[in-house]
């Protein structure tokens, strides 16, 4: 094994688990979308005015860990559709849904796009986009109830 080691080179990776475990869900992918959301809307309204003027310390606070929540949820949400994208689908879901892969892409793209700017239009079809990953997850493993459970509890987090 030693001798191995010293010819093949060494290289980290990172991933749900690679096992396969089977453990995929779309859900934390659109807690993260909604939190994207709420975060936007939540810049908006202290921006719109209120109790703080927009050039005191406290403001500048409020907004600044508005943004990192909002930026480091859109980071979160890319992750968990990355994973769903590389790991839980397969060929055969490509073949039924062909559409699947720039389905990711965009969703991707959202998610950077997210992280840019505060858009409340680019945040609600980031909630879109992962709402029609689920839809078609949940299609695939043959539990289309499930997707209505997961609409009713994910639609009411704000």
């Amino acid at each position: 094994m030693e001798f191995l080691k010293k010819i093949l080179p060494v290289i980290n990776a990172e991933a749900h688990c690679d096992i396969p475990c089977g453990i995929y869900d779309p859900t934390p992918a659109k807690i993260a979308a909604m939190t994207v959301w709420r975060m936007v809307k939540q810049i908006k309204e202290l921006s719109a005015g209120g109790d703080h003027h927009q050039g005191s310390p406290e403001y500048l606070n409020m907004v600044t860990r508005r943004i990192t929540v909002k930026e480091q949820h859109a980071q979160m949400c890319k992750n968990e559709l990355y994973i769903l994208w590389s790991d839980f689908f397969k060929a055969e879901h490509l073949e039924k849904y062909p559409h699947l892969h720039d389905l990711f892409w965009k969703a991707a793209k959202l998610c950077s796009k997210n992280k840019q700017e505060i858009d409340e239009v680019a945040a609600q079809d980031l909630v879109k986009a992962v709402d029609e990953i689920a839809k078609i997850f949940y299609e695939v493993k043959r539990d289309p109830k499930r997707f209505e459970s997961y609409k009713d509890v994910t639609d009411k987090l704000f």
